[in-house]
């Protein structure tokens, strides 16, 4: 199912400032030889993740997902001088690529990557975060979210990607995908939460904001 429609899209992307020509060789690298280019961020989403991090000009960033590195170059824009992005990812197949990307865009020092289960991976951090996105397993979702909460600063941010999945969430549930219930449970448990303001993006494939109260 189509969640935006093609013709709206591309109306977006020509009101949307240019893709940088790093991240437009990353796009189309990616969409050649990696599996399920869709992950990708992509234009529209990726400049609006650069906005939003340079809003907020956060210090430290949890990215939950790496896939080729195109989201974290964009949020990593806004990073103050001392800013660090921490980045995790469990396929270390794409480790070297996204390195090289990240390399070329001058970050190599505000970006660090890590390879393995997110899950076991976060509470080793000994970082209050600013900004936290989540785009990695969907069925995950959840334990990311409590897992990271407590690091995450009152006031801060937290993006989760794909909570539209496809525009499944809104089927019956009969016909939802096991993603789609994953990601209506993780937006149900979100807007319950009463340490936390929400607001759902209809963009791409659906952004989830949440702000710590």
């Amino acid at each position: 199912m189509e969640v935006i429609p093609g013709d709206i899209q591309a109306f977006a992307e020509k009101y949307t400032s240019p893709e940088a020509d790093l991240l437009y060789r990353l796009h189309r690298e990616t969409f050649l030889k990696v599996d399920q280019p869709h992950m990708l961020s992509g234009h529209v989403q990726g400049i609006f993740l650069s906005m939003v991090s340079h809003m907020l000009r956060p210090r430290r960033i949890l990215e939950i997902g790496t896939y080729t590195g195109y989201s974290a170059i964009c949020l990593a824009q806004g990073l103050t001088e001392d800013g660090m992005l921490h980045t995790i990812d469990v396929n270390e197949e794409l480790e070297d690529m996204a390195a090289r990307y990240i390399a070329e865009a001058g970050l190599t020092r505000k970006i660090t990557q890590h390879i393995g289960k997110a899950a076991g991976i976060i509470p080793q951090f000994n970082e209050t975060f600013d900004l936290v996105f989540i785009d990695a397993d969907k069925a995950g979702y959840i334990g990311y979210y409590d897992l990271v909460w407590e690091k995450l600063r009152p006031g801060g941010f937290m993006l989760a990607d794909n909570v539209l999945y496809h525009g499944e969430v809104v089927l019956p549930e009969t016909e939802q995908s096991n993603n789609a219930k994953a990601m209506v449970r993780f937006v149900e448990k979100a807007v319950a939460d009463e340490r936390a303001e929400t607001l759902l993006l209809t963009l791409r494939d659906g952004v989830l904001l949440i702000r710590k109260k």
